[in-house]
C-alpha cells in the first residue's frame, strides 16, 4: 500500500498560497485492507474512506469509462492494480493531477508543475471532455486564480463539449455548487467571461448571457455595455468583502436590461420589475438558496429606489423598507446595500463620490424598527378599535413620522 497526497492541496502548496482540505491516494490496496486498517467507507460511485484519526479522505486509485450523457455516466475502476499515474489521467486539469509522496516527492506526469509556473489552466487529457462539470470547475479556477490564462486547446474543447450539448446535461444543483464558489473567488468575473467565451453561459445562465453587447446611457454608465458593468460589480463586490448572497444579487439585479426592447435603447425603462421576475426564474432553475434567492429579487427591483433614496418622500421609504421587510429581517439590509453601493460604485469615475444612500436608508431603518407596533395595537384596543386594518394604518403612519422626524434631523442622529 502507498499513499499520495494528492490534488488541491498540492497544488495550492505548490503556488504558495493557504491550502485547503487535503485528499488522498491510496495505490496497491483493496476495500478489504482499508476496513482492516480502520478506515471508514463512505463513498457511494467508488471506494472513498475516512483516516480512523484524521477523518481525511483516502480514495483508492482508479480509472473511469464514459457509458451515458452528462457528468453521472461513468463507471468507476478501483482495484490494487490501478497505478498511481492512472489515477492522475482521469484528472481534469494538470495542476491538479500533482502527486506527492510521504518523502516529498512530486509525481508530475502531466507537466501541472509547469503549467503552475506558465500560469496555464490546461486539461489532462481528451477524457476532459466527458464531464460537462468540468466546464464549470475551469471557470470557478479562473476566477480563482485570475493570473492564470485558459490554453487555447483547452478552450477549443470546452467549444466544441458546448456545441455537442454536454452542457445540456448539467443539472442544477451542480450549476449553483460551482457558481457559489466562483461567485465567492477573487474576481469573479473571470469566471464568467470564461463561461461566456466558451458558449456554456448561453447555457446555464441565458439571462447573464443576454446583457452583453446591450448598451446603457453613457452618462449614467461610462462603460455603456450592460454586461460589463455586471462583471466591474462582481469584481467590486468581491474586493469589498461582499457576501455569497450579495455577489449572487448583483449577478441578477439588471436581467431584466437583456429584455428591453431594441429600439427602446439605451433607455431601461421598468426593467427593475422585468428583472425581479427573471431573477426569480433564475433562482428557482438553479435551486438557488432562499436567502441569495430573496436578496437576489429584491436588489433586482429595488436598486433604482435605493440610488434615489435622497429624493425618497419618507412614506415612499416606510413602503419601500416594508418590501425589504426589515422590522423582521433586518440582517438582511446589509446585504442589499453593499449590493446597490456596487452597483453604483463600480462604474467609471463614480467609486471616489462614495455611496450617501446607503447611510439614508439604515437611518430609515433604524427609525422604522424604532416604532413600538405593539404599543400601537393596544392603545387602539383600549380606544376599542382592535380591527387589524386600523392597527396597520396607525403603525405605517407612526413609521412615517418616524422617519420624517429622522430626516428633518429631530431625533436620534443618523447611524453611520
Amino acid at each position: 500500500m502507498q499513499i499520495y497526497r494528492v490534488g488541491g492541496s498540492v497544488r495550492d502548496e505548490l503556488m504558495g498560497v493557504t491550502a485547503g482540505d487535503r485528499d488522498w491516494v491510496v495505490v496497491g490496496a483493496s476495500p478489504e485492507d482499508m476496513l482492516a486498517a480502520g478506515y471508514t467507507p463512505v463513498g457511494r460511485d467508488f471506494p472513498v474512506f475516512l483516516h480512523p484519526d484524521t477523518h481525511e479522505e483516502y480514495a483508492l486509485a482508479r480509472t473511469e469509462r464514459k457509458t451515458a450523457p452528462g457528468y453521472r455516466g461513468f463507471v468507476f475502476h478501483a482495484d490494487a492494480h490501478v497505478t498511481l499515474e492512472q489515477d492522475l489521467q482521469r484528472r481534469d486539469l494538470t495542476i491538479n493531477a500533482i502527486a506527492r509522496a510521504d518523502d516529498g516527492r512530486l509525481i508530475d506526469p502531466c507537466g501541472g508543475c509547469a503549467d503552475i509556473e506558465a500560469r496555464v489552466l490546461r486539461h489532462v487529457s481528451p477524457a476532459f471532455a466527458e464531464d460537462p462539470v468540468r466546464i464549470l470547475r475551469l471557470a470557478r479556477f479562473a476566477a480563482r486564480f485570475p493570473a492564470f490564462a485558459v490554453a487555447p486547446e483547452t478552450l477549443d474543447l470546452m467549444r466544441a463539449m458546448v456545441r455537442d450539448g454536454e452542457a445540456d446535461a448539467l443539472v442544477a444543483e451542480r450549476v449553483w455548487q460551482e457558481l457559489s464558489r466562483g461567485l465567492m473567488a477573487g474576481r469573479p468575473s473571470r469566471m464568467i467571461a470564461v463561461l461566456r467565451d466558451c458558449g456554456a453561459l448561453a447555457v446555464v445562465l441565458p439571462e447573464v448571457d443576454a446583457l452583453f453587447g446591450v448598451p446603457q446611457p453613457a452618462k449614467y454608465h461610462p462603460e455603456i455595455d450592460t454586461g460589463l458593468h455586471l462583471l466591474q460589480c462582481l469584481d467590486w463586490a468581491a474586493g469589498h468583502g461582499a457576501t455569497l448572497a450579495a455577489r449572487y444579487a448583483l449577478l441578477v439585479h439588471d436581467l431584466g436590461k437583456g429584455s428591453t426592447p431594441r429600439e427602446e435603447w439605451p433607455r431601461h425603462i421598468g426593467h427593475e420589475q422585468r428583472g425581479a421576475k427573471l431573477a426569480v426564474a433564475v433562482s428557482e432553475r438553479l435551486r438557488v438558496p432562499v436567502e441569495c434567492a430573496d436578496i437576489g429579487r429584491l436588489v433586482a427591483q429595488e436598486h433604482t429606489n435605493i440610488h434615489r433614496a435622497g429624493e425618497l418622500r419618507p412614506d415612499t421609504m416606510v413602503r419601500l423598507l416594508e418590501r425589504i421587510d426589515v422590522m423582521r429581517k433586518p440582517a438582511r439590509l446589509e446585504d442589499i446595500l453593499l449590493a446597490c453601493e456596487a452597483d453604483h460604485r463600480s462604474r467609471p469615475g463614480f467609486d471616489a463620490s462614495g455611496y450617501a444612500q446607503a447611510d439614508i436608508v439604515r437611518a430609515a431603518a433604524v427609525a422604522v424598527r424604532g416604532v413600538d407596533a405593539g404599543a400601537i395595537a393596544r392603545g387602539l384596543a383600549e380606544k376599542g378599535r382592535v380591527d387589524g386594518p386600523a392597527i396597520a394604518r396607525e403603525v405605517s403612519a407612526a413609521r412615517v413620522a418616524a422617519v420624517a422626524r429622522r430626516s428633518s434631523g429631530e431625533g436620534p442622529a443618523r447611524q453611520g
